[in-house]
């Protein structure tokens, strides 16, 4: 069932629990994760980013690919297609599209033109009965090209931010995109809480979430964060599957390189990331 992200975050809030959103790349990426939400009775979201959306030929590809997967596997869980770390050309791409949910990326912009730009991205949403997602403060490592140093947001910016009707809000803690380092440091969980008292009731987002250890994920979901992402860690489990595969040779037996033997050791490593990190979430049932 394709829905905005709204209520799912909403629900995840009052409950304290988080709706991971799980970043696709093809069809076996997105198949894996629906099938496991379902599984699980678990809401999810599906994150898009530019460069996969382009990979994958584009955003009306991923939303066809997506409706038909929702009817042709019954699926009926709430499932949201979003767009992650979007541009400003890009939100009205996806909007066009027919995407559910949409993130605007303002946090590298001068705030004054972060509040412009998401103020009129809220209008739009709202009229089309989609969510938006905006930021504040850097993540870090680099997503599609743009760098962040990982600075924690300022709790002032995110309270502008959020009174302008935004349906969730992602506040740099700490947190890094990708694998994080030896000695990275950890979450702000002082930032964090600053940032909760002043937007309430605002479902809160935390980006990076591979490799955040589980006690710091279960802190910020006390905290207030009821949407986390996950991506790099489905890459690392679908690499480190196939790697195995081919190494044992098993692509050289019978049929083993016909590609739907190929990549289901890695959609099957998919899959069990998937289920880890809604248990961890608290999404299990909840749909």
């Amino acid at each position: 069932m394709l829905v905005s992200a709204k209520e799912m975050l909403q629900k995840a809030k009052a409950g304290h629990y988080a709706v991971g959103q799980f970043n696709i790349n093809n069809l076996e990426w997105t198949k894996a994760i629906l099938t496991t939400a379902q599984e699980l009775n678990s809401p999810v979201i599906l994150g898009v980013s530019e460069g996969a959306g382009k990979y994958m030929t584009g955003y009306k590809t991923v939303v066809a690919m997506v409706k038909g997967m929702l009817e042709e596997l019954k699926i009926t869980v709430p499932v949201a297609i979003h767009l992650d770390h979007g541009s400003y050309e890009a939100c009205h791409k996806c909007i066009e599209a027919g995407f559910s949910s949409i993130m605007f990326d303002g946090s590298h912009l001068p705030i004054e033109e972060n509040v412009e730009k998401t103020k009129e991205l809220v209008k739009i949403c709202a009229e089309k009965g989609m969510s938006l997602e905006a930021e504040v403060g850097s993540i870090g490592g680099e997503e599609d090209g743009v760098v962040g140093m990982g600075e924690c947001a300022d709790p002032q910016e995110c309270k502008r931010i959020a009174d302008l009707g935004v349906d969730m809000l992602a506040a740099g803690i700490g947190n890094i995109h990708g694998v994080y380092p030896p000695n990275w440091k950890g979450l702000s969980f002082e930032t964090l809480a600053a940032v909760q008292e002043l937007t309430g009731a605002m479902p809160l987002v935390l980006h990076g979430g591979t490799g955040i250890p589980s006690d710091q994920i279960k802190k910020a979901i006390d905290l207030g964060v009821s949407k986390i992402n996950v991506n790099t860690e489905c890459q690392l489990a679908f690499a480190a599957a196939t790697r195995e595969y081919i190494e044992a040779g098993k692509d050289k037996q019978g049929k083993g390189f016909d590609p739907r033997k190929l990549l289901l050791p890695g959609t099957e490593a998919i899959k069990a990331t998937v289920k880890e990190k809604m248990e961890l979430f608290g999404s299990v049932g909840k749909a």
